[in-house]
Formats: C-alpha cells, structure tokens, sequence
C-alpha cells in the first residue's frame, strides 16, 4: 500500500529559507516546495544548487506579501497546503540571554508578527514554525498563537530533542504545527528512534579530508604551532582542554575564562554537540574532531545535522559562512516524520 505522504505532492512555501535544510526533509516525504524566501543571497545560491525546480525569491519577507506569494506559486488563496518559517533564532537564543544582550527591541524578534501577517493573507491549510526552545517565553509567540486561533487554526508546540529523530547531536528546538479548522493529531511529536552517534555518522568520512574532492572536506586549517600543540595534546575520543596541564593551556582558560568545552574533543559513541555556526571553529565549542587533530570539516559538520553528503553549499563568502548555513538549519531528519503527520491530516 502507497502510503499517504506519498499518493500526491503538497504545496509548500518556506520563508527564511536559509541553505534548505527544513525543505530538504519535507521534499523527502512528499512536499513540492512551490516557494522559498531567504535574504542572504549566498544562502540562496546554496538552496538554489539542491533545489533548482524551486522559485527562491532572495527577499526581506516584510517587503513580501501574500498574493505575490501566492502568484509565484500558482496557487489562490486557501489553496497552500503547507506554510513554513523558521525565523531568525539569534534574538532569542540561551546564549544571548546568558550573556545579557537579549533586547526585546531586537528587530529579528517581531519577524514571527510578519509570519501571521501571511498566514492571514494567504490562509494555508497548515502551519509548520521552527525556532529555539527560549522562543516560547516571549509574549510575542503568545501572542502569535493567539492570532492564529483568531484566524481559525488550531495549534500545538513541543520542545523536541532532535536525537530522538535519528540526529546524532544533542539539539532542542521549538517546534509548533497548526491547521486550519481541524485539530492537531495528539500526540504528533512523540516520536523516538535509535539514537545515532557520532561514530555511525562521520567515522567513514575521517582518513578522507583534505583529498575527497569535496570542497567542504577539504578546506585546510591555518592554526598556530602552538593551537596545535595543545590540540595534538587533547585525549582522544572526548578529551577537554582541562585534561591538558596548566603551562599548555591558554592563559584566559587557566583564570576559568571562557566556556568549559571549547577547544573540546567529540566522543566516537556518544551524541555531537549542537551544531552552531561556530561548528568549524574549536574555539567556539567541542567541536574538534574525535580523533584527527583537527576540527570537524564542514561537510562532516553537515552530515551531523543530517544533510545529504552530496548536499552543495556557495562558498563565495567563505567558510565562517558555510558553518554559519550549517549551523543554522533545520535537520532534515528531524522534520521528516512531523511532514508524514501533516501530509496524514491533509488527507484525511
């Protein structure tokens, strides 16, 4: 039996579409992303070269309305089946509220007012919102959800672990889904799957960096002697920068400065980190390859957030940009069984 996901294409527009990740796992369960909006334009170039069938508009979405939507996608109003946003997480993000500097004046905080904007203009029949677990605190998802319901659509939110989807890294994203004049499938984010490690996702792709052929494994590290000195020195499978003795470590780490797992060790058979826009970087997490003495590459990086391994990202910005992608994405895994669920309800 064809499963139902499967029997027809579901129109999809994907606002703040970024490199394609949350395109690329609704793609895999049946979505025709008919549009996709993203204003960084090398971000878009990147979806562009995974997704050439798709409409990308490189555009500020509060410069973006409706009916021009819907005319790009040849749909009328009510017509959509699926509307996706994941606006920009920075404002709201842990470590900015760690540090002090979450402004509630932070432009990139009302872009989800410009998400109901649409949704009240268009009228897609479901709703599929993206964005950091601190997200939920702030009265302007309150206050997105109350307008949701004012505009007819049911909704839920949960915050998932993006390991119990099959992602091997440790992730917790906000996830909410609604639809429009029907109820939302109780239980629709309690799914779980063998967790996946480290080891099982990159552990093929170690003795061939910087001789692969990929652009994305093979870009070299420039790193002082004695980074790599300490770096060589790190334990393998899951050392810390406080396994090395005092005189080798930076002397801001010596006064406890800074944050526990840079310049850290991934474990072989435990779960990544979260993969930020910093994953390329060491000083910026445990991102240091489980046993080469370096960094994980970029590609390796995006096969942890469980893109393709043929995935293409623009390097015309360098690479602090591809990382800055890669870290920003939606796993495609992670969205996969949650598309199998709306594509269910829309047909039923």
């Amino acid at each position: 039996m064809v499963a139902l996901s499967k029997m027809r294409e579901f129109t999809c527009i994907d606002l703040f579409a970024g490199a394609g990740g949350l395109s690329c796992g609704l793609i895999a369960e049946g979505f025709d992303i008919a549009v996709a909006v993203e204003i960084d334009s090398v971000s878009a170039k990147s979806y562009i070269l995974n997704h050439s069938s798709t409409k990308v508009l490189v555009k500020d979405i509060r410069k973006i309305t409706g009916p021009e939507l819907l005319k790009q996608a040849g749909l009328v109003r009510g017509d959509l089946d699926l509307l996706t946003g994941c606006p920009p997480c920075q404002g709201f993000s842990t470590l900015r509220t760690k540090r002090r500097t979450l402004e509630s004046d932070d432009p990139r905080n009302d872009l989800i007012r410009e998400v109901l904007r649409l949704v009240r203009s268009m009228r897609p029949r479901a709703i599929l919102i993206e964005n950091v677990p601190g997200l939920a605190k702030d009265r302007r998802f309150v206050d997105f959800r109350v307008g949701l319901k004012q505009a007819g659509y049911c909704s839920d939110y949960a915050i998932l672990n993006a390991s119990d989807f099959g992602v091997p890294q440790r992730r917790r994203r906000l996830v909410l889904i609604a639809f429009r004049g029907m109820n939302v499938p109780a239980n629709w984010s309690c799914y779980e799957t063998s967790e996946k490690n480290v080891r099982q996702a990159i552990s093929h792709l170690a003795t061939s960096a910087g001789s692969s052929g990929d652009a994305l494994h093979d870009i070299p590290e420039k790193r002082t002697p004695a980074m790599m000195e300490r770096i060589r020195a790190t334990p393998k499978d899951g050392g810390s920068r406080k396994d090395l003795p005092s005189e080798m470590q930076c002397r801001c780490h010596v006064r406890g400065d800074g944050y526990f797992d840079v310049y850290g060790r991934m474990a072989w058979d435990a779960l990544a980190p979260t993969i930020t826009s910093g994953c390329s970087n060491p000083s910026k997490g445990r991102f240091l390859h489980p046993e080469k003495d370096r960094a994980i590459t970029l590609r390796e990086a995006a096969v942890l957030q469980t893109f393709p391994e043929t995935y293409k990202f623009c390097l015309d910005r360098g690479k602090d940009h591809v990382a800055r992608q890669i870290g920003n994405a939606f796993p495609p895994d992670l969205i996969k069984p949650i598309a199998r669920i709306i594509s269910q309800k829309l047909v039923s």
